[in-house]
């Protein structure tokens, strides 16, 4: 099968790389990777240039790759950057999707949208389904919301995945919900964490926001089943169980020996320019119909993870 991978340099996208090889894939970025990145993964193949933003160069790839499946792991999650200018996370999370579901409909592919817990309020208190209805309380998570809906009205042929607090071996993200510290930096939370812990620093990490830590080696095995069948629509993709994001980062230092000053604080401490949903639990209700959910907790993933890391270093 034909896959065009838009954001292939990101810690998802480079997991899809890796789990989908046995298929045709063509990755894509918008910048270049680090070339000790590269050094470090000699299979990887390394992505084409595509700015998802630009028309012309989103149709030109599509059209000449004729993709059976587009998967878009592109997105702007600076959200507390995004409270202040929302302009580039809704070009990018918003109109770019609805784009690339116009274009896909063209070329009749379907089209996978990776989406996020942030669409829902927090204010329910057991785990949300697919057909709880959003309410996001951020810019971030409104600009998320609306490539959902565009998309949605452009293309039946989707995947829209919702998921949560990601995690992966390339560790590229922005959107750390926990600490002040990882949101600024270019890394996933765990590294941020490990990072912090051996700078000797005190961290202070929120213990009223409550989520499910995901490992992206466990996401993307769960999109390649899913994308085998043809149960277009939305589903939640997250390892099992749930935590604060402060009992996340106590159990990094436990899984990695480490000793850390991690003192838990609220919300309201913290005062972080954008509101966090308290409670954004997913239940992977959709994947569970399918008979394909395979989703193991996330102390289990958490500790692979970490146990993996240890020995690249």
């Amino acid at each position: 099968m034909k896959i065009l991978l838009i954001g292939a340099s990101g810690q998802l996208g480079r997991d899809l790389m890796t789990t989908l090889a046995h298929h045709d894939v063509l990755g894509t970025a918008r910048g270049t990777l680090d070339i000790q990145d590269v050094k470090t993964e000699a299979d990887w193949p390394s992505p084409i240039a595509l700015d998802v933003c630009d028309a012309i160069e989103v149709r030109a790839t599509i059209t000449s790759f004729s993709p059976a499946i587009v998967i878009n792991c592109a997105a702007y999650h600076r959200v507390d950057d995004i409270e202040k200018d929302a302009s580039q996370a809704l070009a990018v999370n918003a109109l770019a999707v609805q784009r690339l579901a116009l274009i896909c409909r063209e070329v009749d592919a379907a089209l996978v949208h990776i989406s996020t817990d942030y669409v829902f309020d927090g204010a329910k208190r057991t785990p949300y389904v697919e057909t709880d209805p959003p309410n996001p309380l951020s810019a971030y998570g409104a600009s998320k919301l609306a490539g959902e809906l565009l998309l949605r009205a452009a293309w039946p042929k989707h995947y829209i995945i919702r998921t949560c607090g990601l995690y992966g071996l390339a560790g590229a993200s922005g959107k750390a919900g926990g600490s002040g510290s990882a949101a600024r930096s270019n890394s996933n939370f765990v590294n941020t964490m490990l990072k912090l812990a051996g700078e000797g620093r005190t961290i202070r990490v929120v213990n009223d926001q409550t989520c499910t830590p995901t490992f992206t080696q466990d996401l993307v095995r769960q999109i390649a089943r899913l994308i085998e069948t043809d149960a277009y629509g939305t589903y939640h993709i997250t390892n099992d169980g749930a935590c604060t994001w402060y009992e996340f980062a106590c159990e990094i230092f436990h899984l990695a020996g480490v000793q850390a000053n991690v003192q838990p604080v609220t919300s309201a401490e913290y005062n972080a320019p954008a509101r966090r949903p308290p409670y954004s639990v997913l239940e992977n209700r959709g994947l569970k119909m399918l008979g394909i959910d395979q989703m193991r907790p996330w102390r289990e993933a958490l500790a692979e993870y970490i146990a993996l890391k240890m020995a690249r270093s």
